[in-house]
């Protein structure tokens, strides 16, 4: 261990000592390559921001080859073929509906183009999502600000001290989170005040982005040119959430608020007008189980219903907690929700099984035949947002 004048201690060969040795010897570090790292106790906000995630392009990395030799192996690859298979029959089917649900923290991770393109090939009708993906992640980019690679193995007091937060092995500026949060207090703030859904919300966002983004492939404004719905169920639980908290708290007579069972009955309203739907879900928790139950809604306000057609996830979640991320499309069965002849279970990590499944489905061209669903439209229609048959 070798020291520098006037220098806190630094490694200077990482390879040769352990993590665990670090921490004993009380020494703040952070990767940052093979044998180099960081002393962190006086570390800048510009010393980590430096290399920005760069989002996978599916359009350019044709899977098919890939899927068909998976195939013909087994386990994990011949899931993930099959998953690929039953999206592409999803696309295929006119007369389906695609709902891509998503959790978890995918945009940050690279995976927003790979989306944003499924978006624009008309290969999703409808998404929902954790707030985190459409609010802190795909509308902050769209307004400039990005994400950038970090590392896990780093002094977390000291990327508070310098206000850079941290997914895993990615960093975010707190500050530019800060901006986004104010952005969305300015959109909700011009609204009239009233109780609107998450859809309606977003779809404001996309409107403000029409003038205001600064890329192309933002999800947010591409799903607003396109009528595709995005309904984010646990809405505040993101920068969304702090924007709306700074508009109530300085407007507490007359304000706008969240109608989550409006976000329901809107999502219902596109499952009847549907008919067959298949889901594309990448991770679990709230967006999993809202899509899910808009068969068992349709049954509550007495119409007949009709299970999933098609359902895919992908989930590193285990079913033996009883939780419902793990949770298997064939217990959905059991609750009415999900048919099982066309459904697979994808065990693996999304940045790696999205992008095959993906390009799979985009490069077969199904796509191609679908008609735009426009989907906001007919929910921003008051007169067809109640089934005919309730009328």
């Amino acid at each position: 261990m070798a020291k520098k004048k006037n220098a806190a201690p630094i490694i200077e060969k990482f390879f040769f000592i352990t993590v665990e040795q670090c921490y004993k010897i009380n020494v703040p570090f952070i990767l940052v390559g093979e044998d180099t790292e960081l002393n962190m106790a006086n570390i800048k906000k510009s010393d980590l921001l430096k290399e920005e995630i760069e989002h996978i392009d599916i359009t350019k990395h044709d899977m098919r080859p890939l899927v068909e030799a998976f195939s013909k192996m087994a386990f994990s690859a011949r899931e993930i073929a099959r998953a690929s298979d039953i999206y592409d029959r999803m696309l295929a089917d006119k007369e389906c509906g695609v709902i891509l649900c998503l959790a978890g923290s995918l945009f940050s991770a690279g995976l927003k183009k790979v989306v944003w393109q499924m978006v624009e090939s008309n290969m999703v009708d409808a998404i929902v999502s954790t707030g985190a993906n459409i609010v802190d992640q795909d509308f902050f980019e769209a307004l400039g600000y990005k994400h950038y690679r970090g590392s896990k193995w780093v002094d977390d007091k000291a990327l508070r001290g310098a206000r850079v937060d941290r997914i895993y092995d990615t960093f975010i500026d707190e500050d530019e989170l800060g901006a986004c949060d104010n952005t969305i207090s300015d959109i909700v703030g011009a609204l009239k005040p009233r109780p609107y859904s998450s859809r309606e919300i977003i779809e404001e966002m996309g409107k403000y982005l029409l003038k205001k983004s600064k890329v192309k492939d933002s999800i947010v404004l591409s799903a607003y040119k396109k009528g595709v719905p995005i309904f984010v169920p646990a809405f505040s639980d993101c920068s969304a959430g702090f924007g709306l908290l700074h508009h109530q708290w300085h407007n507490p007579e007359e304000h706008v608020s969240i109608d989550s069972a409006k976000d329901f009955r809107e999502l219902v309203r596109v499952k009847l007008d549907c008919g067959d739907t298949g889901l594309l879900m990448i991770g679990g928790g709230v967006p999993k189980n809202f899509a899910q139950d808009v068969t068992v809604g349709a049954e509550m306000i007495g119409l007949e219903p009709i299970m999933h057609k098609y359902a895919i996830q992908i989930t590193v979640a285990d079913e033996r907690d009883g939780a419902l991320s793990g949770s298997t499309l064939r217990e959905a069965c059991s609750w009415g929700k999900v048919d099982i002849l066309e459904e697979q279970m994808v065990y693996a990590e999304a940045t790696m099984a999205l992008p095959i499944l993906a390009s799979y489905g985009y490069h077969k061209g199904s796509w191609k035949k679908r008609r735009e669903r426009r989907f906001n439209a007919l929910l921003n229609d008051v007169k067809a947002q109640v089934p005919v048959a309730l009328r």
